[in-house]
């Protein structure tokens, strides 16, 4: 297949990381090693488009060269991966309408209570007309497919679970070492957290950690904090640390993914309570490296994590249970390391990116060529 691939809210090889760029690089180098011709079509932005009218011409001219430029080399498929209130996909449906090929979705999202925000409206009514033009819509979240069946027929979504490849989050015993060393760190257990340092819910997450984690140091609990990160708010967050655990936590700095296993390996739990966290591919990738993980149970994290087989999810913002998680997992090395091997069972079973995405790419082919596949195939 020749497959246009786009991404409206954030162009892949953008220079700040996110689970969202990490999910479509994912999808996207997938699709390559498939043997499919994945082609980038557009780096605009579709990020509130709808307020900022001098895009507009932009968005007329690339709907124009794109469906030039994929018309002339036909293409079999686009494919957008998340569109939504705030980044509906502006591009993709205009020229797959043009050129007559079938608009696919990945992360497609529908939520109804956007429209009665006048900021958020026009986005909300944009995606839903998104929603609508897509021939199949792809999530990976379960309480999106809930809410995506209230506007589309079941027999158009497919839940896709998330997935990384678990070969390259795996203990490494030599970085371990090394790490520990570095941070002066002793036989003391290690506490990990991995975040941008981004105003809102990122920074509330770490300011948690931070906070919670000088209380049980006041306590008498004997460890390291370690986060991993960068962004506007690390000055900020320093401060807090100095403040709260004195010379007890280690700032990293950013750290490239195909390096964190190496941060993860150096840890003995991995705590971010993930404050309306869309899914969180850190905890798949601490769980892959046999971390147990602290969070809070919210959004997209039990997704991910499995309260007390793979990690403790405490009720939202209830500090006293968050604590009490922390603690208890600092204070049993036992649970820790039976967590942490539930861990890497788990997502060597249900969260290997192959496997997952090889559902996909099926429904992919049946939607080209629906008269090559046998009609009994899931």
């Amino acid at each position: 297949m020749k497959i246009g691939f786009y991404t409206p809210f954030k162009p892949l090889g953008h220079p700040h990381p996110s689970g969202d760029l990490v999910t479509a690089t994912g999808i996207f180098e997938f699709l390559e090693r498939c043997g499919h011709q994945v082609v980038p079509a557009s780096s605009l932005r579709c990020r509130w488009i709808y307020w900022k009218p001098w895009v507009w011409p932009r968005l007329v001219w690339e709907r124009q060269r794109v469906a030039r430029r994929f018309g002339a080399a036909r293409c079999d498929l686009w494919f957008s991966y998340h569109s939504y209130y705030k980044a509906p996909d502006m591009l993709g449906p205009a020229v797959a309408r043009r050129i007559g090929i079938p608009y696919v979705l990945f992360q497609g999202i529908y939520s109804t209570r956007r429209r009665r925000d006048p900021r958020t409206r026009p986005g909300f009514h944009l995606n839903r007309q998104v929603l609508l033009a897509a021939r199949h819509v792809f999530t990976n979240k379960r309480m999106d497919w809930v809410n995506l069946r209230r506007l589309l027929p079941e027999e158009r979504l497919t839940y896709v679970a998330p997935g990384l490849h678990s070969r390259d989050f795996t203990a490494d015993p030599v970085a371990r070492a090394e790490l520990r060393r570095q941070w002066s760190a002793g036989e003391q257990p290690v506490v990990l957290s991995v975040a941008m340092f981004r105003p809102g819910v990122k920074a509330e997450g770490l300011t948690w950690v931070i906070r919670t984690c000088g209380e049980l140091r006041r306590r008498g609990l004997k460890f390291t904090l370690a986060i991993v990160g960068d962004g506007k708010e690390r000055a900020r967050l320093e401060r807090l640390a100095r403040d709260e655990i004195r010379d007890g936590c280690i700032f990293t700095g950013q750290v490239p993914r195909q390096q964190l296993y190496r941060y993860y390996s150096a840890a003995d739990l991995f705590v971010f309570p993930g404050i309306q966290e869309a899914l969180g591919m850190v905890y798949l990738e601490a769980q892959s490296c046999g971390l147990p993980v602290v969070a809070f149970d919210n959004a997209g994290v039990p997704e991910a994590v499995q309260d007390g087989r793979t990690g403790l999810l405490v009720p939202m913002r209830d500090g006293r249970a968050f604590a009490g998680a922390i603690a208890r997992l600092l204070a049993d090395a036992s649970l820790r390391r039976h967590m942490g091997a539930s861990a890497r069972t788990h997502i060597r079973e249900a969260h290997e990116l192959d496997r997952n995405y090889g559902a996909m790419e099926e429904k992919l082919k049946r939607i080209i060529k629906p008269s090559t596949f046998s009609e009994s195939q899931p």
